[in-house]
C-alpha cells in the first residue's frame, strides 16, 4: 500500500514540475504580477511611502516618496546629512528646493545635484523598480520567451530575462521568481554580461503599499565580486 502512496505522490509531484516546465515567459509574468499586484492597482497608484537607504560609506539617505498615477504627480523629499532637498513633478512641471527654499545658489545645486534631469532619473528609478514586476508589461521591454532555470544563493528559481529598446535601456536583466509562490526575490541586470559587470539584488520580506506587495528591503550587491553596496528598507509613510 505504501508503494502505490509513494508512486501517486510521484506522480502527482512529476505532474506539477511538468505543467510548470511548460508554462511560458508571459505566463510566469502573469502570475506573478498576480502575487505581487493582486488587485490591479499599479496602473492608478496613489501612495505615499518612506525608503531608508544604508550604505557603507555614506551617511543614511530617507526618502519620501509620493505618487499619484492619475494627476501624473510624482513628488521625492530627501533627508540625508543635516540637509533636505525636494523634486516637485506635475504633468510636465519640475520644481526644486533645497532646505526649504526654491532659492539656491549654482555651487548648491552643483554640491546636490539637483537639476531636472536628475529629478526624472529619480522619477523613473523609484517608478521602475516599486512597480516590478508590473512594469515588465510596459512598451519598449522585450521579454526573451523561455523560461530559465536557475540557482542562486542555494535555491532554485523560475527566471524570466529581459532586454529593451534602444530609447528605452540598454542593460540586460534578470528577473527570479519562487517556482511556486511567483514573488520576485532576486533582480540582475549587466551592462554587459560577457564582463560580468552591473549587480544583483537580493529582497526580503514584503510591505503592502495599497494593495501592492512590494519588496520590504533590497540589498544591492556587485556581480563581479559580490560586494555588498546597500540596502534600502521600504515604510509605510505616516502622516503627521
Amino acid at each position: 500500500m505504501k508503494r502505490y502512496c509513494f508512486a501517486f505522490l510521484a506522480l502527482v509531484l512529476f505532474s506539477f514540475v511538468g505543467s510548470a516546465q511548460k508554462l511560458s515567459a508571459n505566463e510566469v509574468l502573469e502570475k506573478a504580477i498576480a502575487f505581487h499586484d493582486p488587485n490591479g492597482n499599479w496602473s492608478n497608484l496613489k501612495a505615499t511611502f518612506k525608503v531608508i537607504m544604508e550604505t557603507p560609506s555614506r551617511p543614511k539617505r530617507t526618502s519620501i516618496i509620493a505618487m499619484d498615477f492619475p494627476q501624473q504627480v510624482f513628488t521625492l523629499d530627501v533627508e540625508q546629512n543635516g540637509n533636505t532637498y525636494a523634486y516637485s513633478f506635475d504633468k510636465d512641471s519640475c520644481e526644486i528646493s533645497l532646505n526649504g527654499s526654491k532659492d539656491f545658489s549654482q555651487e548648491e545645486a552643483e554640491e546636490f545635484r539637483l537639476n531636472c534631469e536628475r529629478g526624472n532619473f529619480m522619477k523613473d528609478y523609484y517608478t521602475y523598480l516599486y512597480g516590478l514586476p508590473m512594469k515588465l508589461n510596459d512598451p519598449g521591454t522585450q521579454l526573451n520567451p523561455e523560461v530559465q532555470k536557475k540557482t542562486f544563493k542555494g535555491k532554485e528559481y523560475l527566471v524570466l530575462n529581459v532586454t529593451y529598446d534602444a530609447e528605452v535601456g540598454t542593460d540586460e536583466w534578470y528577473f527570479y521568481f519562487d517556482p511556486s509562490t511567483y514573488a520576485m526575490e532576486v533582480y540582475q541586470f549587466y551592462h554587459d554580461e560577457d564582463k560580468k559587470d552591473g549587480e544583483y539584488i537580493l529582497l526580503e520580506g514584503l510591505e503592502d503599499i495599497n494593495g501592492i506587495k512590494m519588496p520590504k528591503t533590497r540589498a544591492w550587491y556587485v556581480n563581479k565580486d559580490d560586494k555588498y553596496l546597500g540596502t534600502d528598507t521600504l515604510e509605510k509613510h505616516q502622516t503627521k
